[in-house]
């Protein structure tokens, strides 16, 4: 069994350095987070928004954030190439990472989950695939923004994988406060842990492993008493 660690969209185009984009508050932050997270992994995952110039759902204005159900109309933002493309300072170049994934280059999509590639959810973007493979047992999950590519990350993993999830709020930044609680409580809905800090996450990590252990002594158990 293994600990991925994820960084969902840690990108410039998220933070102050392109204030033309989509910038978050404090979206520079998470970086020292992430890091420290992935130091407790056996793998860390990178997903990179990767838009083509002239989307169709590209507006000039932005409009007023919607919720991630309604949200279909975006600036121009992390296009391929661009500076808002690149990873935020200090996070390691992508591919240093052992799994990377680029989600949205089709004109004609815009989507949030790191696990399709549309969102219907039938093309997959190979994410659970390649977490099976490793074995994974526990996923460690920050970035930006915490009520939209964050959520929905985390949704499609909690519903497509049985693997114990981990979602770092120290590591994540939002747009919108109230936006951001909801996707807090509807992740926990899913069956995710919420580490309201990275100082957290070791005793969450502990803790899952001694309920393992604890199962794995009862089927063993069980199993001889047959």
């Amino acid at each position: 069994m293994s600990i991925v660690a994820i960084d969902i969209h840690p990108q410039q185009a998220f933070s102050e350095l392109c204030p033309d984009e989509l910038p978050i508050k404090g979206a520079l932050s998470i970086v020292p987070h992430l890091n420290r997270q992935a130091a407790w992994a056996d793998y860390r995952v990178l997903t990179k928004d990767a838009h083509p110039p002239g989307a169709a759902w590209h507006i000039k204005q932005p409009q007023p954030l919607q919720p991630l159900t309604q949200a279909d109309l975006w600036v121009r933002h992390a296009v391929i190439g661009s500076k808002g493309f690149q990873s935020l300072p200090q996070l390691p170049d992508a591919h240093n990472y052992h799994f990377l994934v680029h989600i949205g280059m089709e004109q004609h999509a815009h989507t949030f989950g790191a696990c399709f590639h549309d969102m219907a959810e039938n093309i997959s973007t190979g994410l659970v695939e390649w977490l099976q493979a490793r074995d994974a047992d526990t996923l460690i999950i920050g970035g930006l923004a915490t009520e939209y590519c964050v959520q929905a990350t985390v949704l499609q993993l909690c519903w497509y994988g049985s693997w114990n999830v981990i979602v770092n709020l120290s590591a994540c930044r939002s747009m919108n406060a109230e936006e951001e609680q909801q996707a807090i409580d509807n992740m926990k809905k899913a069956g995710a842990i919420i580490a309201r800090h990275t100082d957290d996450i070791p005793q969450l990590l502990a803790k899952h492993r001694q309920k393992v252990r604890s199962s794995e002594w009862s089927g063993y158990m069980n199993a001889q008493a047959v």
